[in-house]
């Protein structure tokens, strides 16, 4: 395995050493010790809480080999000084890594190099005292096999229950400028409120009520100001998962004419008027304490982290949803206005009742009032909607698998687009899912009506006919407000997320690129997951580093120290590289021009090359087999030239790559293209071409539970890791209706065999090729995962003479 630690701190010895007091492996009794032996004994007994017999201890390291014929008891008794290989030795085998199999003990330190784990300074073979001190601090803060820093699986074990009711203790405790789990778990307070948001989306004369969840330490009742971490999820109080199936859309319809309009952006415009609001119920008394409680609420596993180092938590679903008021609206301002309501009130600058009541005011009198939001997919969108508000008291975004546009998640160029896994979904068929008042019988018989009315609003307002942009996807567009972002953003995203395309995180990192925000960004090679479980990324220490200085206001350098860019190898398993930027505007383009079958390495087209074609038609059985097989379909588009769907799509293939080639940014597509009736699409699929072994494309559970905190909850550990040979994976795509030849809201006439330019972008991209491996491209019209399937008798040409691919290349 490799280890990747962006998180550590650098620190002087002076500050470790009042470090290691603060956590108690410095005492009157361990600095009175005189050998560099005796001192690491006596930190070894500290570390293993469970044992605190010395007979236990003195087991516990005759279980150490300190070298290929000792073992650390008979060393450490024997012995005045430690040998630096002896110490990494014993720290090699309490991190977990096995003699023999994970490293030498002739050896440690190359094994700690090949492994990327810390070396701590010495001046000679053997650590003096003061080493030994430095070279323990930096052990605590070194991750283990597992993927945990060794002071974290020390927590897990016990060693900070003594600080939970310290007087003594100062909380928050730090270490490594993070957050320690000094938080006792059990004695969690679990308060539900009633926020009253500035809003009526189900109209009934009163403002909609915001039922909210929050988790926070029993040190708050006595005065302790926390910080908190909001994640507003519309999951969060259940799904109408048989509705949102029922209302799916049938996709096996034929792509239809559009008749030609040349609109301005202005006409597509969403207008900014805010609508009446009711006037705010009145407060007839005010508490401290909540009147309604929860057992378990649908946690993040990243939050329950946190839970365990002192920082609050809460929960909203948002309107329409079980024990709130109001309707969905899925993405628009109304559910921007419920996120930031929450944010405002943990700030203290909004109203919060004790029960659906509605008279008994109870504030946030415990937060902090410094505020972030976490959370993937729609928990994440919500983060990045409510960052472009500028709302006062969210510090910090940290936004995983995010939208920050609705139409570059359901359209794409003119067309209707499916996200990746979900054919037919919809705004509306989201919204249906999520009603979860629905669940409510009582109430949903109040709501019916004004629910059904509301819901064939947003049916007839996302336009599945056109695919154009339009009003109502203009609204759901937080990129149009990005320059009133104020939060630090910490932005995470996935390579090969066709859920949530990556042109969402990209076109929002461009947007806050010259803003005065901090803000991070960690690319992985996964699809639609979390990454705060994986092994090889001390992704949970990234963010413990970044809350406690966004948070907690800590000087921790998580600003400066932590790279601009993360960005998970392709080719390699369990490495992570840092960059300066993603995409940037001064990379390097380099142009391919296609010749039949070809991808000529050169900035100018071949003329007199002429046109080729191919049909999207395909025979009915065919047809039928993909549309319930999407990845046999995906494996014949690629394939070899000769199989069923030769003559559905065309493939350009480079010559064989003289070196890697790293690929970095938006692929862009130039051509001429026709085809024979007054409607048509084209797709576009960019593919690295090259049997190789290549990262699976879901991680794999590893088969260890990774404790958050002592006897708390727990997460399953996962990494990526390489499957078998393929001959190809696909890099990025891209779609557009030909009838939006000039933008998403303009309809362009389309006549028969006339042949028109196009330019198409693709979703970005960071993508290493191999010396050896081709490019490709694949060009086709159906996509049998994303857009409409009519299989209608549509027959397109491409000429060539001027056709090119662009791509915006890194220097390796």
């Amino acid at each position: 395995m490799r280890n990747h630690q962006f998180a550590i701190r650098p620190t002087t010895p002076t500050q470790a050493l009042d470090e290691l007091h603060q956590i108690r492996f410095l005492d009157d009794t361990t600095e009175a010790l005189t050998t560099p032996s005796a001192l690491l004994k006596a930190f070894y007994a500290k570390s293993w809480p469970e044992f605190p017999a010395a007979s236990s201890v003195e087991a516990q390291l005759a279980d150490l080999l300190a070298t290929p014929d000792t073992d650390a008891a008979t060393f450490l008794a024997t012995h005045d000084n430690v040998p630096v290989t002896v110490f990494y030795n014993l720290a090699l085998q309490r991190l977990d890594f096995a003699v023999g199999r994970d490293f030498d003990l002739a050896d440690p330190l190359a094994a700690m190099t090949k492994i990327q784990l810390p070396v701590s300074s010495h001046a000679g073979a053997d650590f003096t005292l003061a080493e030994l001190k430095q070279a323990w601090y930096l052990l605590l803060a070194t991750h283990t096999k597992t993927g945990q820093t060794f002071l974290d699986q020390l927590t897990t074990h016990g060693y900070f229950v003594p600080f939970y009711h310290d007087a003594s203790v100062t909380k928050p405790l730090l270490f490594n400028g993070k957050a320690q789990a000094v938080f006792d778990t059990s004695e969690l307070l679990r308060d539900v409120v009633y926020v009253e948001s500035s809003q009526d989306t189900d109209h009934d004369g009163q403002r909609d009520l915001l039922k909210v969840e929050v988790l926070r330490p029993a040190e708050t009742a006595d005065g302790l100001k926390v910080p908190v971490l909001f994640t507003s999820s519309p999951y969060n109080q259940g799904t109408n998962d048989a509705e949102g199936e029922a209302l799916t859309h049938n996709v096996n319809v034929p792509l239809t004419p559009k008749q030609p309009v040349h609109r301005t952006l202005a006409y597509v415009t969403a207008p900014e008027t805010p609508s009446a609001v009711p006037a705010p119920r009145p407060v007839t008394a005010t508490t401290r304490t909540a009147e309604e409680h929860f057992a378990r609420e649908q946690s993040y596993t990243l939050n329950d982290y946190f839970l365990a180092r002192g920082f609050a938590v809460a929960y909203a679903a948002g309107i329409g949803t079980k024990d709130s008021d109001g309707l969905r609206t899925t993405g628009d301002p109304d559910e921007t206005i419920s996120t930031t309501a929450v944010i405002e009130w943990l700030a203290g600058n909004r109203t919060a009742f004790t029960t659906r009541a509605a008279t008994t005011a109870i504030a946030a009198w415990w937060s902090n009032q410094a505020i972030a939001m976490t959370g993937r997919s729609y928990l994440g969108t919500l983060s990045t909607a409510a960052a472009t508000t500028g709302v006062q008291g969210l510090k910090t975004v940290i936004s995983e698998a995010a939208i920050s546009s609705w139409y570059d998640y359901y359209r794409d160029g003119g067309l209707v687009i499916a996200p990746g896994g979900f054919p037919g979904e919809d705004a509306d068929v989201l919204a249906e899912e999520v009603f979860s008042r629905q669940q409510q019988a009582g109430a949903y018989h109040k709501l019916q009506g004004k629910w059904q009315a509301a819901l064939a609003q947003i049916t007839h307002d996302q336009d599945r006919t056109t695919g154009n942009y339009n009003r109502f996807w203009d609204a759901r567009n937080y990129l149009k407000h990005a320059q009133d972002i104020k939060a630090d953003l910490l932005l995470v995203h996935g390579l090969n997320d066709w859920n949530v395309k990556p042109r969402n995180v990209n076109n929002l990192w461009n947007a806050v690129r010259d803003l005065p925000v901090t803000k991070k960004l960690i690319l992985h090679q996964g699809q639609h997951i979390y990454i705060n479980a994986f092994r090889s990324i001390d992704y949970t220490d990234i963010v413990n580093l970044w809350l406690t200085h966004e948070l907690l206001g800590v000087d921790n350098q998580a600003d400066t120290l932590l790279p601009n860019v993360i960005i998970q190898d392709n080719t390699q398993p369990e490495r992570w590289q840092a960059f300066d930027d993603w995409d940037a505007p001064t990379n390097p383009q380099r142009r391919f021009t296609l010749r039949e079958g070809e991808l000529i390495d050169a900035p100018v087209a071949t003329p007199g090359t002429g046109a080729i074609s191919f049909s999207d038609q395909l025979p009915v059985k065919q047809f039928e087999h993909y549309t319930h097989h999407i990845d046999d379909w995906q494996a014949d588009l690629l394939g070899d030239k000769h199989n069923a769907m030769a003559n559905h799509r065309l493939i350009f293939k480079s010559a064989g790559l003289e070196h890697d080639l790293v690929l970095d940014g938006k692929p862009t597509i130039n051509l001429r293209v026709a085809v024979n009736q007054p409607v048509g699409m084209l797709s576009f699929q960019l593919v690295d071409y090259g049997d190789a072994k290549r990262l699976k494309a879901n991680p794999t559970p590893l088969r260890q539970a990774l404790d958050l905190g002592y006897h708390w909850r727990e997460d399953s550990l996962r990494e990526f890791q390489l499957g078998p040979v393929t001959p190809w994976h696909l890099i990025t795509k891209g779609h557009r209706n030909l009838q939006n030849r000039t933008n998403t809201y303009q309809v362009d006439e389309l006549k028969p065999n006339v042949f028109y330019d196009l330019s198409v972008t693709l979703q970005p991209t960071h993508h290493r090729l191999l010396a050896g491996h081709q490019l490709g491209l694949v060009i086709y019209a159906t996509d049998f995962g994303m857009t409409v399937r009519g299989n209608q008798d549509l027959q397109y040409s491409i000429q060539l003479d001027t056709a090119t691919l662009t791509v915006p290349t890194l220097a390796d």
